[in-house]
């Protein structure tokens, strides 16, 4: 295990070596080279597969059996971060299969189309066709419709509250829960590029323009709700459960939204992890605080699926 201050100092390296191109392929096969390798996790059994018309990509975990219990077991549908640019399945393998374990749900991660060669809203139909595919197929993976739950770490925290806000909008599928870990919600990074965290390296105020721009284009519209969900209705939404670092730039604006979702009326709970930097949570191989930041994302959704209140 590693600790937190060398974790961050390492990962704000490898960013700023894999960003000296500004070009999005040499950016993702940089970072993609750079990974540390993944500790095994056992799980019962992973299939990757393509689904929809579109032929978007998913892998499938069912939990370990110590993390069973029985028949109708939630269902997560989990989108990975990377600013809508980066990563992929592989990245957030171990992540997704330690939340499969912990909660004891089929997890399915999606492997959604990348920006700039798909830009806004591809990533959006993605997430939302995985979604739907899950809910439809909830028997077959063993999953309870009851318990559809939508999580995602940075980008991909955008995509899971996204795909919230279109349930509502569409009459379903029904989300059960959403589980937003340090996300991106505010495309126009009003709080985000005034943090005083942006010099921190991993996530600047640069990469951060830069990933608007590769997803929304030089000229996107950032208020579009399906861009920037916090512009959104909270009326009516699942309850929540966001995931802010301390020293995030995104911590403010994260949990402003959980913020807006309890002035809707709206459950919502957040947890700011002390030294937490972007990126920090996908670290439970080798970062002690990421790992109990898993631990307590498992328990919070265990918790809710069974009803129980949350505690802010």
């Amino acid at each position: 295990m590693t600790d937190t201050a060398t974790m961050q100092q390492e990962l704000a390296a490898r960013m700023s070596a894999a960003f000296a191109s500004g070009d999005a392929v040499r950016v993702r096969a940089s970072l993609k080279a750079s990974r540390r390798p993944a500790i095994p996790v056992p799980v019962d059994r992973v299939e990757d597969r393509t689904i929809g018309e579109s032929g978007v990509g998913v892998r499938i975990y069912h939990p370990a059996a110590a993390g069973r219990s029985g028949s109708g077991l939630p269902a997560l549908v989990y989108f990975h971060g990377g600013g809508f640019v980066l990563c992929d399945l592989d990245s957030h393998d171990s992540c997704c299969r330690r939340l499969a374990n912990g909660i004891g749900a089929v997890v399915v991660s999606v492997d959604y189309r990348l920006a700039p060669e798909f830009p806004f809203p591809a990533a959006v139909d993605d997430a939302w066709t995985a979604t739907e595919w899950v809910a439809a197929h909830i028997d077959e993976l063993g999953g309870d419709p009851t318990q559809l739950v939508v999580a995602g770490d940075s980008a991909g925290g955008n995509l899971a509250a996204v795909v919230a806000m279109m349930a509502r909008d569409r009459g379903g599928p029904p989300i059960a829960f959403q589980v937003l870990i340090y996300p991106v919600v505010d495309q126009r990074r009003k709080s985000s590029l005034d943090s005083p965290h942006t010099a921190s390296g991993v996530l600047t105020a640069a990469h951060m323009q830069w990933f608007t721009e590769q997803y929304l284009g030089a000229d996107g519209d950032r208020t579009n709700v399906l861009a920037s969900p916090i512009l959104g209705d909270f009326n009516g939404l699942p309850p929540a459960h966001v995931v802010t670092g301390e020293l995030d730039p995104l911590c403010e604006e994260g949990e402003e939204f959980a913020a807006r979702l309890r002035a809707a009326g709206v459950p919502a709970t957040v947890r700011r992890y002390e030294r937490g930097f972007h990126g920090f949570f996908n670290l439970a191989d080798h970062l002690p605080a990421a790992q109990q930041a898993t631990d307590d994302v498992c328990a919070v959704v265990r918790s809710a699926l069974r009803g129980e209140s949350p505690c802010s």
